[in-house]
């Protein structure tokens, strides 16, 4: 829609441009026209009498197209007119309309393309967006803020301006700074009243003012150190309630008041950091003081709980006593016949015990007669063997000595060699002569032989020599 109206307003401005340069071409021939003649007629030295030269040189020559220059402009006043009839609200923004004749029209223009009365009416714009007014707790801050709004414009607002100072007295009369953010829009319901009642600048000449008032206004009903800390949230509840009608009945809606930041005088400042750091003080010696009174409020419940626990033990003790005392009297009816039952059963034991210790004792007495037979058998049988065994072997000593005396019989010379051998285990054999003299051995199978030769003879007269009856009684094997 908007070309279109740009579109009209070229073709109108056209028709009229159009319109005049045709009246202005056809001045500048007629006028081109009339310098040609004049200098023709000079040339052909014309004589004509002044009179008359006058009169042929001030009448045109062609006429001038006021028809056609007149139905142009007449063409280009309609397009004008369509094109100044088409009112556009862009996005954002609220239009009013405003008569030449009635004022303010009731009713609000909203986004979007309308039909108005051309060279009649007019339509007025208004920004319905979200707005910030901003205030500054000190001169520094506010000059950072306006350094920060230097760097980034916004739409319809000097970009370097800085924000207002805001400042307030509390009762005591110190000065404290406030910085506070009031965010607003105009109300599109009500545009014509604002453009009929408020200036244009609404929030630098309505909402600065009525903030500045209302905060000043509020302040001096706390002390600073409660606007500073317990009350600080009530100041602002108090202030964006009484902004917030203040602004309304004017069209403005308020939709929050934000408390950034206090600025308190420095003197103040410095003596209130030093009364927290007592109040903290005094609250962390108060908390000490309260863990201690718990802490002896708890050893003396624990002292009463263990009073408790052990007066209920010591009565649960006797309790059981009593229960105990009660059931041992009540056991009594019972132990008696079962004491007289446990005795008869004792005697009985001990009678069976006895019968059995007679009885044991027989079959002792009668296994011992059995065990004393078997050894005597098992003597006997010993003996017999050890006889037949002496038998044997004397049999098979007799054959051995026949057979011995057989070989001795036939190498005499063995005989030395087994009687060295038998006088001890470290006695090496040594090689005497044949003839037998100087050998230690001879003198004491002599001695040896001489004694027992008699009886050896006598008890054994199939033995060949002295030597085998010495190895027989020596009971070693040659």
């Amino acid at each position: 829609m908007l070309a279109l109206k740009y579109l009209l307003v070229i073709l109108g401005i056209g028709l009229f441009g159009s319109s005049g340069a045709l009246v202005v071409y056809d001045i500048y021939l007629s006028s081109q026209l009339r310098r040609l003649l004049g200098r023709r007629r000079d040339e052909t030295a014309g004589e004509l009498v002044p009179e008359e030269q006058g009169a042929e040189v001030g009448r045109p020559l062609r006429p001038l197209r006021w028809g056609l220059a007149q139905r142009l402009a007449a063409a280009g006043v309609l397009p004008l007119l369509v094109a100044y009839s088409i009112a556009v609200v862009p996005d954002g923004f609220a239009g009013v309309r405003v008569s030449q004749i009635w004022g303010a029209r009731p009713g609000t223009l909203y986004p979007g393309v309308h039909l108005i009365t051309p060279l009649v009416d007019s339509v007025e714009l208004y920004d319905t967006r979200e707005q910030v007014y901003t205030t500054a707790a000190s001169n520094a801050a506010a000059y950072v803020g306006g350094s920060a709004a230097a760097t980034s414009a916004s739409a319809g607002a000097a970009a370097g301006a800085a924000p207002e100072v805001l400042t307030v007295q509390a009762r005591e009369g110190l000065n404290i700074g406030l910085a506070v953010s009031v965010r607003y829009r105009l109300d599109p319901q009500r545009l014509s009243y604002i453009h009929a009642n408020l200036p244009r600048a609404v929030g630098d000449e309505v909402v600065a003012p009525t903030v500045a008032t209302i905060y000043r206004q509020l302040a001096p009903n706390y002390i600073t150190r409660e606007i500073f800390a317990t009350k600080r949230e009530e100041l602002r509840l108090g202030a964006s309630n009484a902004i917030t009608s203040r602004l309304a009945s004017d069209g403005i809606i308020v939709r929050e008041v934000l408390l950034r930041d206090l600025k308190l005088p420095e003197e103040y400042a410095q003596g209130l950091e030093g009364l927290l750091l007592k109040e903290q003080e005094n609250e962390r010696l108060g908390t000490e003081t309260e863990i201690k009174q718990k802490q002896v409020k708890i050893a003396e419940l624990e002292a009463e709980a263990q009073k408790s626990r052990d007066v209920k033990q010591a009565e649960a003790q006797a309790q059981v006593r009593v229960l105990q005392a009660k059931a041992e009297s009540d056991s009594m009816q019972y132990t008696l016949p079962l004491k007289q039952k446990q005795i008869e059963q004792s005697k009985l034991e001990a009678q069976a015990r006895k019968e059995a210790t007679l009885q044991n004792a027989e079959a002792a007495a009668q296994a011992k007669v059995i065990d004393s037979k078997a050894e005597l058998e098992r003597q006997k049988n010993l003996s017999d063997a050890e006889a037949n065994r002496i038998r044997v072997t004397a049999a098979a000593d007799a054959e051995r000595m026949k057979f011995e005396a057989a070989v001795l019989k036939q190498n005499p010379m063995l005989i030395q060699k087994i009687i060295a051998e038998r006088l001890s285990d470290k006695l090496q054999i040594m090689m005497v002569p044949i003839d037998g003299k100087n050998f230690f051995a001879n003198d004491v199978l002599r001695s040896a032989f001489s004694s027992v030769g008699s009886s050896a003879s006598a008890e054994d007269p199939e033995e060949g020599t002295p030597v085998v009856a010495a190895q027989k009684r020596s009971g070693r094997r040659p």
